[in-house]
């Protein structure tokens, strides 16, 4: 490969490396006010008691939640948008890594806003602090 092409695949490679980063721009750090729209799903019971991202266990009954870029320890109001239920959640670990999908809940967490059996809901993400 001459130096001209070398030049041109490593800039390439750079460009699709900085389009995967985050580009969210947040003032200041605060995520109040942030919101999003998609689809939640839960965690399967065979989470239970695995560590997450944060370093917490995951428990069922806690309402927590995984997102991708929120912080650690952010509470998100989700609402379901078929029927208006809605739950606040801790952000404690990362995912979804499902296209469309934004948001995982714990196991109780999604029950107080859906149906188990359903599996995905549409939803609005709003965090709150």
């Amino acid at each position: 490969m001459n130096t001209r092409a070398r030049q041109l695949a490593i800039t390439l490679s750079l460009l699709a490396l900085a389009a995967c980063s985050s580009t969210t721009t947040i003032e200041n750090g605060n995520w109040a006010g942030f919101t999003e729209t998609g689809k939640a799903s839960y965690y399967a019971d065979k989470y239970q008691n695995r560590k997450t991202a944060s370093g917490e266990a995951y428990k069922h009954e806690h309402p927590t939640g995984a997102h991708r870029r929120l912080p650690f320890g952010s509470r998100v109001r989700v609402t379901n948008t078929d029927n208006g239920k809605s739950v606040v959640v801790k952000i404690n670990d990362r995912g979804p890594f499902v296209k469309g999908r934004i948001i995982d809940l714990s196991k109780s967490a999604f029950s107080q806003i859906g149906n188990l059996s359903a599996g995905i809901v549409d939803v609005d993400i709003e965090v709150l602090r």
